[in-house]
């Protein structure tokens, strides 16, 4: 089945129409899985407008290397949220790491507790970053605490990313911002309550005020979604701050199905029209029987 011939399929169901091929037949989206019963299981990434990758984490318990595999043989471009001892076999592959990790999200710059721990693992980060090829490290604004001032948090995140930041530039390695939302507290992946970068706009004025080409926003479409929305029209007011994507379906960070709220294809056109061709990765966590099933049927949601 053909792209087209795949979201033909799935308006058809979701109007209670029976498929042919037997691929489905549903009178309401309430009881089937329209995207899963017209899923492609031999699904191959074809177009590759962007460099697919995927959060390794979010297939757990499965093994890197299992996942690897998989993505391997679906055509994605990388990997990333992985274990670093993973990385010579996912380059053996002839995928690359595309996002390389670094303080997390709890322990950030914001705090200046953790001032000396951010540029630690910030700096070991890119200096691994660079060894195996890649482009980019992940930072966090951390999370508020008690007694805090605004002001002086941003100027702690400041100048923290400052000071690791001739570093990267001498590397090559562009660090992103990621933004997280603050909404939703089901889950300790699904939501972060208390994070200080929980505004996109904010986060997007943090990457202005540092003013490097090689600190930029990753821009997460389900955070987005959660926290401010209005996603196409930031995409395109603020493309040349975003250095990497995520994807999810909110609510419940699942697959890229018609049980969550975000349509993702003009979405990805949108960043295509920007001229961004690096990586997105899929960040869902699976919810079907069947994870790589729901891995292709994100690539395929995603390959324009």
């Amino acid at each position: 089945m053909n792209r087209r011939s795949f979201f033909r399929s799935a308006a058809l169901a979701a109007g209670g129409v029976s498929l042919s091929g037997g691929e489905a037949s549903a009178a309401s989206v309430s009881s089937v899985n329209v995207a899963k019963a017209a899923a492609d299981s031999a699904f191959k990434i074809r177009n590759g407008g962007l460099k697919q990758t995927v959060m390794g984490w979010c297939f757990k318990p499965m093994e890197t290397l299992e996942l690897a595999r998989h993505c391997k043989e679906i055509g994605l471009k990388g990997m990333e949220g992985i274990d670093p001892k993973f990385y010579p076999d996912v380059l053996k592959m002839g995928m690359e790491i595309s996002l390389v990790g670094s303080h997390g999200f709890s322990n950030g710059p914001c705090n200046p507790m953790f001032r000396a721990e951010v540029k630690e693992k910030l700096t070991k980060s890119i200096t691994l970053a660079a060894d195996v090829g890649c482009k980019k490290v992940i930072t966090f604004t951390g999370m508020r605490f008690e007694g805090m001032d605004p002001d002086a948090a941003v100027k702690s995140c400041l100048e923290a990313w400052k000071e690791v930041l001739p570093l990267a530039e001498e590397k090559g390695v562009t660090l992103v911002l990621e933004h997280l939302n603050s909404r939703d507290g089901t889950h300790p992946m699904k939501g972060h309550p208390g994070y200080f970068g929980d505004d996109v706009d904010f986060c997007f004025d943090l990457v202005k005020q540092i003013g490097s080409p090689n600190f930029k926003l990753l821009f997460d479409m389900y955070h987005v979604s959660i926290m401010n929305g209005d996603i196409i029209r930031r995409i395109r007011t603020n493309h040349e701050l975003i250095g990497h994507y995520h994807t999810a379906g909110n609510p419940g960070r699942c697959e890229l199905d018609e049980f969550q709220e975000i349509y993702y294809p003009p979405i990805i056109q949108a960043i295509l029209d920007t001229g961004y061709s690096d990586f997105i990765a899929q960040e869902f966590i699976p919810t079907w029987d069947d994870p790589i099933l729901a891995l292709r049927h994100g690539c395929m949601v995603c390959d324009l």
